[in-house]
């Protein structure tokens, strides 16, 4: 699924190795200490932006190219990080076994305190999304005046999002898609300004939210280490076709929790996520390799050419006939 990774991310990371992230500091102030100690490591690669807004309030950018990445700060309660996902999926397993799972659009607020030693794991290969941290205790003292205009007041925030030290995942919603979206389309002279007018409106909006409404499922990391076990075993069986009770009973799992936890973690119901992988696979040998549509349906474990022909042509709205011709090398 990494055709869907925007121009800007290819060209971000073309230049970072592989198996490194590098971090870029646009400035020199008002930096937040465990950021400035943040350790990673993966076996892809990544790239992080982190603009200081002001003391105490920064902005970061990150993409992501990998299947995983691990991640050590100083662990800091009194650190609010907001993460907000543009495109791919990420799954966080953070501190008390808690795990996340972030689509398109939705956010998740949490301490430093909270990810200090965590795992974010990348189901489709890569992720896109920005974050926002704001060091309560230096918003007690100083905040900037439109904050403080609009009664802000930190205690509030760390209240509410940073005692239990449990991360707070949110559904993405129209109104998160007008705070956040444009925000990856902006370079220049307007980036900064707009950066720090999002920051103190998202710090705003954190405080008269209700964490209750809207928000998401979240799942025991154990939990989520059996759906990618189950994950790898289908797919490294694609030839053949099991049912949601053969891989429960297989993996000792119910099938309602499989049904759901494979969808929050994979963003997709089961049944529909293998059916694209199958037909992706198929795809690729239809351009790379001259076997038969026959030889093809059966390796990607359906039993008929038709019933093949027809999910094929489902997914891409083509025939494997029609697709091996139009993008085929000669």
């Amino acid at each position: 699924m990494r055709e869907l990774l925007s121009t800007s991310m290819l060209e971000a990371l073309s230049c970072v190795p592989d198996g490194s992230f590098e971090i870029f500091s646009h400035g020199d102030n008002y930096g937040i200490q465990p950021v400035e100690r943040l350790v990673t490591e993966t076996s892809g690669k990544g790239r992080i932006d982190i603009y200081p807004l002001f003391p105490g309030i920064q902005f970061m950018r990150h993409r992501y190219l990998a299947d995983e990445v691990n991640f050590h700060h100083d662990s800091a309660a009194h650190i609010l990080e907001l993460n907000h996902c543009c495109s791919g999926r990420a799954g966080w397993d953070m501190c008390e076994g808690t795990s996340v799972y972030l689509g398109p659009g939705d956010i998740c607020v949490h301490s430093m305190a909270s990810c200090s030693d965590s795992h974010m794991s990348l189901p489709l290969g890569y992720y896109e999304g920005i974050s926002i941290l704001a060091d309560l205790h230096v918003l007690e003292r100083s905040c900037p005046d439109i904050l403080a205009e609009g009664g802000f007041d930190p205690e509030v925030l760390y209240n509410r999002y940073c005692i239990p030290e449990r991360p707070v995942g949110i559904q993405a919603s129209p109104r998160l898609d007008s705070m956040f979206s444009y925000l990856y389309e902006l370079s220049g002279p307007e980036r900064i300004p707009c950066y720090k007018l999002k920051a103190m409106e998202s710090l705003l909006y954190l405080q008269h939210l209700k964490p209750d409404v809207g928000g998401l499922t979240q799942y025991g990391s154990s939990q989520t280490a059996r759906i990618k076990e189950i994950h790898d075993f289908a797919a490294e069986h694609l030839d053949c076709r099991f049912t949601i009770e053969e891989l429960a009973k297989k993996f000792l799992i119910n099938t309602s929790s499989l049904k759901a936890v494979f969808k929050a973690v994979y963003g997709m119901p089961i049944a529909s996520y293998f059916k694209e992988m199958r037909i992706k696979k198929a795809m690729s040998l239809l351009l790379d390799t001259d076997m038969s549509i026959s030889q093809i349906a059966e390796l990607v474990g359906y039993s008929s050419q038709g019933k093949f022909t027809q999910a094929f042509k489902e997914v891409s709205k083509m025939l494997p006939t029609e697709y091996r011709k139009t993008y085929a090398s000669p």
